[in-house]
């Protein structure tokens, strides 16, 4: 006798325990929000007041030029102590290593500091061959590094030594097959390493490299030191004449967040453009993920099932 078709419903799971997280989680956020919000003692009329403020809007332009000054400089000249310290050669490799050894070691406020008085320690710099009279030109140190310059070399200085690391540590991600394979093909070194390994070795220093410029964003706030007029030396002028401490600190703290916030998105996109080169599909966004969630039926049915 032939048997009917039986209809099967499918029960979704159910997680208890995450849902009461979530509620906790979500209680404890409005909590945060209600406190801050509605307590006036936070001074959110003095925050919008100097949120666009001219003054602040230039300290603001000055820190996103040191970042990206700081940004390129830095990941082309640890890009090249990363091929240093990969190089067979033993003092190229050894050269790589004391210079990332000491500036990894060393705080960014003393480097600072260091390049702000170089004029006190070296009037002049010259051009010429060490240890001999024999020079081709004579510098003012004092007309060379000023606040804008020593604040770009002190933190090039700096984050390069981390990003030699990070690219170095990308490299030697990929695989060894990759280098014998594309050494057999009779590439030179240099097309070895930016057509071949570079393409493979960035989906690893990407997420790294990135960190690290949110991290030398905000660190460009050290150049305080230096009396430079950046988004937090100018917010510290203003509260240390108004006495509106904390509303300005979350002015600043707000220009931070939206820069981390596009540097996170631009990370994110980039993330996305480089796993097209690999056989795997891209993630989706948070987005599309929300929306093939809410599109699928909370239960299904499974019809014509027959057993034989």
């Amino acid at each position: 006798m032939r048997n009917e078709p039986q209809r099967l419903t499918v029960v979704p799971a159910r997680y208890p325990a995450r849902t009461v997280g979530a509620i906790v989680a979500l209680f404890i956020l409005a909590s945060v929000i209600d406190s801050v919000a509605f307590n006036p003692r936070w001074e959110w009329g003095v925050f919008a007041k100097w949120f666009f403020d001219p003054v602040i809007l230039s300290g603001l332009g000055q820190t996103l030029l040191l970042t990206l000054f700081g940004t390129i400089l830095s990941l082309i000249f640890g890009g090249l102590l990363a091929l240093a310290r990969l190089s067979s050669s033993w003092l190229l490799s050894t050269l790589a290593f004391g210079y990332i050894w000491l500036f990894r070691s060393l705080p960014l406020i003393v480097v600072l500091i260091i390049l702000y008085n170089f004029s006190y320690l070296y009037d002049t710099l010259s051009l010429g061959i060490p240890f001999t009279a024999l020079s081709w030109g004579h510098f003012q140190t004092i007309n060379v590094l000023g606040q804008f310059p020593a604040a770009v070399i002190g933190l090039t200085l700096v984050q390069s030594a981390y990003s030699a690391e990070i690219i170095r540590g990308g490299f030697l991600g990929v695989d060894h097959g990759q280098f014998e394979a594309a050494s057999a093909l009779g590439l030179s070194s240099t097309r070895r390493t930016f057509r071949i390994i570079l393409p493979q070795a960035l989906r690893a220093i990407i997420p790294t490299t990135f960190n690290e410029i949110i991290s030398l964003a905000k660190g460009t706030s050290m150049v305080y030191v230096l009396a430079m007029p950046e988004l937090f030396y100018t917010i510290q002028m203003i509260y240390n004449r108004t006495q509106q401490v904390i509303p300005l600190l979350m002015v600043g703290a707000a220009w931070y967040l939206i820069i981390t916030t596009i540097l996170s998105l631009l990370q994110h996109s980039v993330e996305r453009w480089l796993a097209r080169s690999v056989t795997r599909e891209p993630q989706p966004s948070r987005w599309r993920q929300w929306r093939n969630r809410s599109a699928k039926p909370a239960t299904e049915e499974l019809s014509h099932v027959r057993s034989h």
